[in-house]
């Protein structure tokens, strides 16, 4: 039986555009109170006014994950509102596009890890108390194909996400005691800003995968409902994208060769 989210606290990092927006709206719609927080307050506002004018109930915080500080106030401010924290949906990341040797150290690789996966284990040992002592709770994390299958030209990206999915699995099995679901996600490619963030190299424009393979971020969207209805550990979508990582797992000398042979070998004259 799935479970109703009408009444939950529901928080979602990276919430002012994208896969965290497109959530935000559909869990209130499903009655939850959803807590936006993301860095651009005035985007995050406007949702918040959108779903309040839907019937919804939704608040805005500001935040920057890779700064303590903020973390503390963004769930401090969810607590002094509203007593308790029943989902946090872990959403805020990016990744840069080019290749490893390419990429400046502080800006590119620091910052990703810093976002992707620091940021995300700290805002997730914030809440963890709470949930804690509240005996129940659902942390959803935000991972990536790119975290079962390693991408040429998004290395950090892949790393990050092969983070994210250890860091899942790991934190799954330590809250089990708790009463406290840890569950990840894993979508390929969307339609999404994430095409706008991911630096200025030369391979931008160039390198991208064909439209079809594309989902509408509302998809993934609904999936992160569905996932918080329905707690599992691991989504993978599309379903086409299971048996490529079966190839991968099993056949990794076949996928190498497709890899460097289709993509590597063409790119890498960019």
């Amino acid at each position: 039986m799935s479970i109703s989210l009408k009444g939950k606290v529901i928080l979602i990092t990276g919430a002012s555009s994208g896969f965290g927006a497109d959530a935000a709206r559909l869990f209130a719609a499903e009655g939850a109170s959803v807590v936006l927080a993301a860095r651009r307050i005035d985007k995050m506002q406007a949702e918040v006014k959108s779903i309040q004018a839907a019937g919804g109930q939704a608040m805005a915080t500001p935040v920057d994950i890779n700064n303590s500080a903020d973390i503390e106030n963004m769930v401090r401010s969810v607590i002094e509102n509203y007593g308790r924290i029943d989902i946090l949906f872990n959403n805020a990341g990016f990744g840069r596009l080019d290749w490893f040797d390419r990429l400046n150290i502080e800006r590119d690789v620091h910052t990703q890890i810093s976002v992707n996966l620091t940021g995300l284990m700290e805002v997730t040992q914030a809440i963890l108390p709470h949930m804690i002592a509240q005996g129940n709770g659902h942390i959803i994390n935000m991972s990536s194909v790119a975290g079962w299958i390693a991408a040429p030209m998004y290395t950090v990206y892949a790393a990050t996400k092969f983070g994210v999915r250890g860091f899942t699995d790991a934190l799954r099995r330590e809250m089990s005691l708790h009463g406290i679901q840890v569950s990840g996600i894993y979508p390929g490619p969307a339609v999404t800003e994430f095409g706008q963030h991911t630096g200025e190299s030369v391979l931008k424009g160039t390198f991208q995968a064909p439209a079809w393979t594309y989902m509408t971020s509302e998809y993934v969207a609904r999936r992160v409902v569905e996932l918080a209805k329905n707690p599992r550990r691991a989504l993978i979508i599309p379903w086409w994208f299971r048996p490529v990582l079966w190839l991968d797992y099993n056949f990794p000398g076949i996928v190498d060769w497709i890899v460097t042979q289709f993509f590597v070998k063409k790119y890498r004259k960019i």
